[in-house]
Formats: C-alpha cells, sequence, structure tokens
C-alpha cells in the first residue's frame, strides 16, 4: 500500500497539487471555460437528439471527411463540443469537466482550447489524408469513412490528457492513454480510433517542440527557467 501511495504522488503529485489550491479558493468559478463546454455540450446532445435540431447541429457542427474543407474548418471549432449519438453522452460530459478542467487550471483557458483544437483539427485532416491514400495503405481508410461524423470532443480529451500527462510528469498516465488508443486500433479498426492516434501525434509534436523551446531558453540566458 506505501509502495502504491508513493508511485502515486510521484505521478500525480505535481497535477494534484496545481490543481488542489485554486479549486479550495475558487471552486466552479475556477474553470468557467470547462463549465461552459459541460453545458454547450449538453445542449448539443439534446438538440440533435430533437427532430427539429438534429439537422441544425448536423449543419454547424457535424464534420466529415467528405464536406468540402473550407466547410470542415468552419464547423471543426464547435465540432469539438458535438458528443456521438450512438454513445452515452454521460462519458463525454465527465471527460470534458474532469480533462477540460484540469487543463483549465494548469495551462490557462486559451492553450487549452488551442491543444483542443489542434487535437480536433488533427484527426479531422487526417481522416481526408486517409481516405486518398485507401485501404490498402497503411494509413489509409475505406473510402465509406467519407460519410463518418468525426470523433466530437474524444480526439481534444485524449491530446489534452497527453499533454497533460507529458507536462506534470504523469508519464505512465500519459503512455496509458496512448496505448489504450493502439489498442482501440488494433481491437476495432475505426475512424474514430485512427483520428485520435493523429490527435495523439501532433500533441507529441507539440510536447517536442515545447521542450525544445524550453531548454533553449533555459541555456542560452542561463538562468533558471520562468514558471508560467
Amino acid at each position: 500500500m506505501k509502495t502504491l501511495t508513493r508511485w502515486a504522488r510521484a505521478e500525480w503529485g505535481l497535477l494534484y497539487v496545481t490543481v488542489r489550491e485554486p479549486l479550495l479558493r475558487r471552486g466552479w468559478r475556477a474553470v468557467p471555460m470547462t463549465i461552459g463546454a459541460v453545458c454547450l455540450t449538453a445542449l448539443l446532445q439534446y438538440a440533435q437528439n430533437q427532430s427539429w435540431g438534429y439537422r441544425f447541429v448536423q449543419d454547424i457542427g457535424a464534420v466529415r471527411a467528405e464536406d468540402p474543407l473550407w466547410q470542415a474548418l468552419l464547423r471543426t471549432p464547435l465540432s469539438l463540443f458535438v458528443p456521438a449519438l450512438d454513445l452515452p453522452v454521460w462519458g463525454a460530459l465527465a471527460q470534458i469537466l474532469l480533462v477540460f478542467g484540469i487543463a483549465e487550471i494548469c495551462l490557462g483557458r486559451w492553450r487549452t482550447l488551442t491543444l483542443a483544437y489542434a487535437a480536433t483539427l488533427a484527426g479531422t485532416l487526417y481522416a481526408r489524408l486517409g481516405i486518398r491514400l485507401g485501404p490498402d495503405h497503411l494509413l489509409g481508410l475505406p473510402g465509406s469513412d467519407a460519410y463518418v461524423v468525426d470523433t466530437g470532443p474524444s480526439a481534444a480529451v485524449v491530446g489534452l490528457a497527453v499533454f497533460l500527462g507529458w507536462r506534470y510528469g504523469a508519464y505512465v498516465t500519459a503512455g496509458g492513454v496512448i496505448a489504450a488508443m493502439v489498442v482501440e486500433v488494433a481491437v476495432k479498426e475505426n475512424l474514430a480510433g485512427k483520428e485520435h492516434l493523429a490527435a495523439i501525434v501532433v500533441v507529441l509534436v507539440l510536447c517536442g517542440v515545447s521542450a525544445l523551446r524550453h531548454r533553449r531558453a533555459t541555456t542560452g540566458s542561463g538562468l533558471p527557467p520562468i514558471k508560467s
């Protein structure tokens, strides 16, 4: 038990300390963007399950590879908050509340949204590339995937989880998320799983860029790094 406790502190201690104080001091006011994202996702889920709202939500937030690129790019920001129709919405809401909330406190509101958008956009663009490559290519997709709606919030959640794990030393957690997505694709090879992997690749690239900038700033000035 003590070994497990020590491991948990080493894995999540820095993340816990960073999140705990703002939540104790400000409560839900520490994560206004996250609360808004949860409410927006719930509202879009309700609307798309109504006869009057399905087409409206599809027109403003559903992205498919068959769509013109300009249209997909316009819809992509809102598509972060359009949950899959065939999955329980409570799972998506819980993921957004937990991962977006931690990210908002640790990274800030705009950096969280930027990373979430980058992860989602990576999946959107990969779908187009994969369909162009065709099912016979290692990275390819069948043409029928052009009519499948993109992943919604899940790619953003996965990307943020990996970035937070890397940034705050929770490497086992980040590795576990990556491994889970690889297993998902191996067991059930679908568009969503491959879009998750595309999101992870882009986030890992951003982790590398961030580490390189940090190293240059540290060695260039000869001073300790500034805490952000």
